[in-house]
């Protein structure tokens, strides 16, 4: 049996089939990249039909290619927080806000949860532009006044699939998810100006789907294939790097960055406590994910690729090492993530001289960001007790040795090691697909920081 393992990312969309054990097989990995609009308003959006169109070519490119002949399930790692406007004949009447856009706001005269850290404990989120309690009046009185709404996920595979419900990690990332009674909040779906039944269905423990007809016959080697749940890509990414209990904190530099800790919360039990500036989201029925997340990460170097004369490869790694460390930086150029609510544009250089250099400034922006996760890897513990030893992972720290020591000195004293799997949010899909979480604490790849990706 294979897995086919979708990543529905922010700067692209991967394909990739995997091994019953979970490991990639070679060559089977199809990848678009989508374009992402941003702005200095804050805009952050993606084309849904775009958007889609690029996931059935990476399906069309694997099966052109054999690969999906032997798959049986299929798994999905998900961005969460987007959301998406539909007209009443269920096309999109508007562009998909991700994560990255921090334009929407509270409307004007509108109140909040009556009790904010009541609210924090069951929801696991704050009345915040992120959510879509926010989101969901901001976008109505911005044109959308009569649509429904929709997570990119849910869209994307509701136009492959007979059905598909929203599964409890991708609802726990609307904000609008009673964390314990896994059921639509009352109060948080009043704020988004929704009814319960308005939105959309959730998938039972255990849910599967199937291709619709129209699909089946497009690639009939997934006729038979069953479709599990999305997970939210942060859940996704923590299960890929081994981090499944409270012993180990996960952190992941993809496009954005954060840090993230499992435990095992059932359904119906009450959550441990939460730290009030951390955020919590559902990795499924079992399990919860508690962390904090930032808007930018690999997207710093990015910019800096684009807007700086930088070396390349080795030549700027070195030239990083070389870097004197003067340049400080706050790296919030994409604003804040919740609870914080500075916009797009927040970010900062101080230190500046005649003598510093592009690599200094790269130097310093990605320094500040290991230093906000520093800051909420504390908050992490507190919640636990204990250090705990920390996983770096993710595509921008597979590309960058000198950025995987800086994290190693701001996390210092704590044992700092690497996933140099660059796949861990399809790994990790694929693992809580099969329900092999205890299994992920034992994964392969896990090694020094300054081990390289070819050691795999």
């Amino acid at each position: 049996m294979d897995i086919l393992a979708l990543d529905l990312g922010t700067s692209s969309v991967r394909g990739l089939v995997l091994d019953a054990d979970a490991v990639p097989r070679p060559g089977a990995l199809a990848r678009r990249r989508v374009h992402l609009v941003t702005g200095d308003d804050g805009t952050g959006t993606l084309d849904g039909p775009a958007y889609l169109a690029c996931l059935t070519e990476c399906l069309d490119e694997l099966a052109a290619g054999g690969h999906l002949r032997d798959v049986d399930l299929v798994a999905t790692s998900a961005q969460w927080h987007s959301v998406l406007p539909l007209a009443a004949d269920g096309t999109p009447s508007g562009p998909v806000l991700t994560w990255l856009d921090t334009r929407p706001e509270a409307l004007a005269g509108a109140a909040g949860p009556a009790d904010p850290a009541d609210f924090h404990r069951r929801t696991g989120t704050w009345w915040h532009r992120c959510y879509w309690s926010v989101r969901l009046p901001w976008l109505r009185e911005h044109g959308a006044r009569n649509a429904r709404f929709t997570g990119l996920a849910e869209y994307v595979l509701g136009a492959l699939l007979g059905d598909a419900p929203m599964s409890m990690s991708m609802a726990s990332g609307t904000g609008l998810l009673d964390l314990r009674r896994l059921d639509w909040d009352p109060e948080a779906c009043e704020l988004a100006g929704v009814r319960p039944e308005q939105l959309l269905r959730l998938a039972p423990d255990g849910w599967h789907g199937r291709l619709n007809a129209e699909h089946a016959r497009r690639w009939p080697q997934l006729a038979r294939a069953r479709w599990a749940a999305p997970v939210g890509d942060g859940a996704a990414a923590n299960v890929g790097s081994g981090c499944v209990d409270p012993t180990r904190a996960a952190v992941t530099v993809g496009t954005s960055a954060a840090v993230r800790m499992m435990q095992a919360v059932p359904a119906g039990a009450e959550p441990p406590p939460l730290p009030e500036q951390l955020w919590r989201y559902r990795v499924d029925h079992n399990h919860v994910v508690t962390g904090a997340a930032y808007s930018s990460g690999g997207n710093l170097f990015a910019w800096a690729n684009r807007e700086l004369r930088l070396p390349e490869g080795a030549a700027l790694d070195a030239a990083l090492r070389r870097s004197a460390g003067s340049v400080r930086a706050n790296p919030r150029l994409g604003g804040d993530r919740p609870p914080g609510t500075d916009p797009a544009g927040s970010g900062e250089l101080r230190g500046l001289s005649f003598g510093t250099t592009a690599v200094d400034i790269l130097a310093g922006l990605m320094g500040g960001l290991c230093r906000l996760v520093a800051d909420d890897l504390v908050r992490l513990e507190g919640g636990v007790g204990e250090p705990m030893e920390v996983v770096l992972g993710g595509g921008a720290l597979t590309a960058s040795p000198w950025w995987r020591a800086a994290f190693a000195d701001a996390l210092a004293p704590r044992e700092v090691r690497w996933q140099r799997n660059p796949e861990i949010g399809a790994t990790g899909a694929a693992l809580v697909a099969l329900g092999r979480l205890p299994e992920a604490a034992h994964i392969g790849g896990i090694g020094r920081t300054d081990e390289t990706a070819s050691h795999a």
